[in-house]
């Protein structure tokens, strides 16, 4: 079962920072060379696509990632204790904040409050947790101090 949830995480975590990545290096850059009108019905139909496909990669990603710290709630019940329960407890508190970020997203459109410099400054802050994230999964096992 571990292996299946490290697994699902794994892809669901791929999908989810290929998505911001690709949105944020190439769809941003490549949508402001077209006209209002094709920019307007790419950003429609992309943005209805993606919540439809992201909302269960969401899922998929904290389920997993739930489940899987379930394993190290030991270490995670003395977060400072070592080298790895500590990268162990900044991973979740990024993946916290890149969930919250994501909650802010749905209220801000739902509210009509989301513009594009908003949804840019969303965009690389995800990315920048996700990379900080993806560090932390490789060094959990690997630093020490």
């Amino acid at each position: 079962m571990y292996l299946l949830l490290k697994f699902v995480h794994l892809c669901a975590a791929a999908f989810f920072i290929g998505g911001v990545f690709f949105e944020v290096m190439i769809l941003s850059r490549v949508a402001r060379e077209l006209p209002s009108e094709p920019r307007e019905q790419l950003s429609k139909a992309l943005g209805q696509r993606a919540r439809g496909v992201m909302h269960w990669v969401i899922m998929a990603l904290y389920g997993a990632g739930l489940a899987l710290a379930w394993n190290y709630r030991a270490a995670l019940a003395e977060p400072f204790a070592s080298n790895f329960s500590t990268m162990l407890t900044l991973k979740i508190c990024l993946a916290l904040s890149i969930l919250g970020h994501f909650l802010a997203v749905v209220w801000l459109m739902r509210t009509g409050r989301m513009n594009p410099a908003r949804s840019r400054l969303i965009h690389l802050s995800v990315l920048t947790q996700m990379i900080l994230i993806i560090f932390l999964a490789k060094a959990m096992t690997i630093l020490t101090w």
